[in-house]
């Protein structure tokens, strides 16, 4: 499978799995799993289908783990970055003391003012090092990578997580935890 069609499948199911499973009258259990032949049956229905194999190719060889299967491979689930409710069971755990937010330069003067907010999802995503966070924050426009003081947040009583796939969460950063790197 070409790297055109790897990521035109894993936006689909980013969007199905995170966000809008009714686009396709996909159930998602309170945890996010959904069933894979539903998934398969129910996107090709609506003309994005893919198969068996493609789908554990797109799981298997994405670099930032968004997806995962059970044991089984008989469900699937997005890693984290929903939008929807759902309880991934994200463990909590004690936080390096320092961690990244990529963003981009226009968003900036409002984080400065609020801090980094949820929003839309379940949380705050920050990663452990600066590559990531200027990976994220140029999908948005000219980047600006923020260092976040997580030892003293910790200190303070914040709870951390930590996803499937090593992504940081949080439910928000106040802006005195933050410096501009």
């Amino acid at each position: 499978m070409n790297e055109r069609r790897k990521t035109r499948i894993s936006k689909f199911l980013s969007l199905i799995l995170r966000h809008k499973p009714e686009t396709i009258n996909l159930v998602l259990d309170e945890n996010g799993w959904a069933n894979v032949a539903d998934l398969l049956e129910k996107s090709a229905k609506v003309g994005s289908g893919f198969s068996l194999e493609e789908l554990i190719e797109v799981v298997v060889t994405n670099n930032k783990k968004r997806f995962s299967f059970d044991e089984t491979k008989r469900k699937i689930r997005a890693s984290q970055g929903h939008s929807i409710a759902v309880d991934v069971g994200f463990e909590e755990r004690i936080p390096p003391p320092v961690l990244y937010h990529g963003t981009a330069e226009r968003n900036l003067d409002s984080i400065l003012e609020k801090g980094l907010e949820k929003r839309a999802r379940h949380h705050v995503h920050l990663s452990s090092d600066t590559e990531t966070a200027q990976a994220v924050g140029t999908r948005y426009g000219k980047p600006v990578i923020l260092q976040i003081d997580a030892a003293q947040m910790s200190a303070q009583g914040i709870k951390f997580y930590v996803s499937a796939n090593e992504v940081w969460l949080v439910d928000a950063v106040a802006p005195e935890f933050l410096k501009v790197l």
